[in-house]
């Protein structure tokens, strides 16, 4: 097995902002996605991001206030997961809540030492 990062950008919401009924089903429904990975030994670790941060760039390290970045582009959350390949891998991130909200799953190998 080889592991791989899933890193889930976009999607209309966020287990720090939700707060109507609808969007705790949503969330309900990342938690359950999540502890099937986990019954099948798939999930290695994870988490949701805070909506808040910082950005520290270039060689003056100029140092900004998050979010960096909006809509589609921000990171939400990642996940790692343990798969045979890629292609499995892009398999699980199928089952990935935030799809259904239209946001996108990078599915990215971890570097192996």
């Amino acid at each position: 097995m080889e592991k791989f990062i899933l890193i889930f950008r976009g999607g209309n919401t966020h287990i720090s902002t939700a707060n109507s009924q609808a969007e705790m089903d949503i969330i309900q429904t990342w938690d359950n996605w999540m502890q099937g990975l986990a019954e099948k030994g798939i999930l290695a670790g994870g988490d949701a991001l805070n909506v808040l941060g910082k950005h520290v760039t270039g060689s003056k390290k100029v140092v900004s206030d998050g979010p960096y970045a909006t809509g589609n582009e921000m990171v939400g959350g990642y996940l790692i997961v343990n798969a045979q390949d890629i292609n499995d891998a892009v398999e699980i991130s199928k089952g990935c809540p935030i799809l259904n909200e239209d946001g996108s799953v990078e599915v990215r190998p971890i570097q192996k030492r």
